[in-house]
């Protein structure tokens, strides 16, 4: 959850970790802190609340120094405080450390040193890591950091400096994402590659159970346990200019805007005429008929376009698939063999639930396909097989067009499963993949001629408290990742519901003036939706109405927003796009931290 940054060079330390940390606001935090080595001491700048707090700290102090180490902190073990931020100290205070992850065993370690004399400052599990270190150091930092990390359990991050040894940076990383960027004699550290994209395009990914001794003479690599490691270096095609707001308000409306491009990049070489070629995909025709079953296993917003993705999948390709929540399916002894398929969605590629659910699968015989954004992520690297959604980077924590191409990956999957099992003809499968070409645009048709018709619509929505999205089949499932968006960025209660099920309960719910999103896509079941929207509409709700241009048999709607006519197992895309700009402009009108909702966080790193 939090962001790590670090820099070991020439130039002055203090603004590139603050910028960097910046970069990372993502991520999610509440406080942030830096620590500088200068002329013998380690100095250090922590505060709670916002970046610009740190900023006019350092601004008024102005630390000087050339090697240093940032964080951004969202809290797990202790409130949010100036002695719980981070970086932490040793009690001599000559080691320092940033920390991203759970320390589980940090307890135990802290009474065995507290009976060693030693006196803690903060709640947090961190701060056993640096008097570990100072516990264990005889003269050579880096076994030091060997035989710390041999007692720690849980999952981390780390980066510590030391006054004892000043001329370098030591990093670990175990089941938390951490790089290393290499300059010219100048090298830099983030937890995510927008941290460092402006200094640098190369990069170290580091693995579970690696270790970095960093100089400004140059990287060591080696496992924890003292083996040499040998690493590619990772070129990033990433565009710096693709991480800043780029004249929006907020990143999340850059994001939505970038839709149609993200969508290019998504099909970019992996569709023809008639079939979906997947590079360096592993999957043959012979292991997809091998499968009796597929689960999809994601958290949030990606669990939410695998609902989409079962439908795709069982309507084309015909194989029984399940659907569970990462932090669900880990703990239930899932059915899960040789013979099931398992598909994993995190836009990170570093969500904690969702990695242990693939090494899970993993352990009972699953081949494991990922769908996610980053590449080099360890959920990409671990998996049997990736689909990269090549969307750039995603920096608002409410995801847009990372979720918008899962969809389209899943689209593209149920095709290529499809044509495997033969369930899929020819013509079929050209008018198909026709719809997908042709979605950018359309996508892009709606941002242009829906957001202002959103943003005024937006001001009826922003002094209520519940708000109720409604729909069936595909619809459903979209309606459930709207109702999402609406309450993680504008704090507005928002439900999903099968419109069907209004009669079993939901009903009671809907009074005069409550406002109702139905969406209203799909043909084969026109009728019954357009029944259930009279229900809503006969208990004074005001109905709100997502569908195809030219639908004239839906007469009961307050408000009307369309969307272009596209085969019906592809509206998703295009229905989804009208709540993501209705849950922003409430968001505004509510004035709402839009891009960093509280309690959120960009990566969930930690269970």
């Amino acid at each position: 959850m939090c962001g790590i940054v670090g820099y070991i060079g020439k130039q002055e330390a203090t603004p590139i970790l603050v910028e960097g940390l910046k970069k990372l606001e993502y991520r999610g935090y509440d406080s942030a802190g830096i620590a500088l080595y200068n002329e013998g001491n380690t100095d250090i700048f922590k505060i709670v609340g916002k970046l610009d707090n740190l900023k006019g700290l350092t601004d008024k102090e102005e630390p000087k120094g050339s090697i240093g180490i940032g964080h951004t902190r969202w809290a797990t073990h202790g409130k949010p405080s100036t002695p719980n931020s981070h970086p932490h100290t040793s009690a001599n205070g000559k080691f320092t450390v940033v920390h991203n992850g759970i320390i589980e065993n940090y307890m135990k370690l802290k009474e065995e040193l507290k009976g060693k004399g030693y006196e803690f400052k903060s709640e947090t599990d961190t701060e056993v890591i640096p008097n570990l270190i100072q516990e264990n150091y005889d003269g050579d930092l880096e076994e030091a950091v060997r035989k710390t990390i041999a007692r720690l359990e849980g999952a981390y991050a780390l980066v510590i400096l030391s006054s004892e040894e000043p001329d370098k940076l030591i990093t670990v990383r175990e089941d938390s994402p951490l790089i290393i960027g290499l300059g010219e004699e100048e090298y830099f550290i983030g937890s995510d590659i927008p941290a460092i994209l402006k200094h640098t395009d190369e990069v170290y990914i580091l693995d579970d159970g690696e270790m970095a001794v960093i100089t400004r003479a140059g990287v060591e690599l080696s496992t924890v346990t003292g083996d040499q490691v040998d690493k590619d270096v990772f070129k990033v095609d990433w565009d710096p200019g693709m991480a800043e707001k780029s004249g929006f308000d907020h990143f999340m409306l850059k994001e939505i805007h970038e839709q149609p491009e993200t969508l290019r990049r998504c099909t970019a070489g992996r569709l023809t005429e008639t079939d979906i070629e997947l590079a360096n995909f592993n999957l043959t025709a012979q292991d997809i008929n091998s499968y009796n079953k597929i689960y999809i296993v994601a958290c949030g917003t990606a669990y939410n376009s695998g609902l989409v993705g079962k439908y795709a999948i069982e309507k084309l390709a015909k194989i029984p698939v399940e659907i569970d929540v990462a932090s669900e399916f880990r703990y239930r002894d899932p059915l899960v063999d040789e013979s099931t398929l398992v598909i994993v969605v995190s836009q990170s590629g570093e969500t904690a639930d969702t990695l242990a659910a693939l090494r899970e699968a993993q352990d009972k015989g699953a081949k494991v396909v990922a769908i996610c954004n980053v590449v080099g992520s360890t959920i990409a690297r671990e998996a049997d097989d990736v689909i990269y959604l090549q969307a750039g980077p995603e920096i608002a924590v409410a995801s847009t067009k990372a979720y918008i191409g899962m969809l389209m990956s899943f689209y593209m999957l149920a095709i290529y499963f499809a044509r495997a099992k033969k369930t899929l003809s020819d013509i079929d499968s050209k008018r198909l993949i026709d719809g997908l070409k042709a979605l950018p645009n359309q996508v892009q048709d709606i941002i242009n001629n829906s957001e202002e018709e959103i943003k005024e619509l937006s001001k009826g929505y922003a002094d209520h408290e519940h708000a109720f999205f409604i729909g069936r089949s595909i619809d459903y499932a979209v309606a459930v990742e709207g109702q999402l968006k609406l309450k993680e960025v504008s704090y507005l209660h928002s439900e999903a519901y099968p419109a069907g099920e209004l009669k079993h309960g939901t009903l009671a719910l809907i009074e005069e003036g409550i406002p109702v999103i139905a969406l209203a896509t799909q043909k084969s079941v026109i009728d019954k939706t357009l029944s259930n929207i009279k229900e809503v509409k006969a208990r004074g709700g005001v109905v709100t109405g997502i569908i195809i241009e030219g639908e004239e048999e839906i007469e009961d709607l307050d408000y009307r927003i369309e969307i272009p006519k596209a085969d019906e197992l592809l509206t998703a895309i295009l229905s989804v796009v009208p709540t993501q700009l209705l849950a922003y402009y409430v968001a505004v009108e509510r004035d709402c931290d839009v891009d960093q909702p509280r309690n959120l966080a960009k990566s969930v790193t930690v269970e």
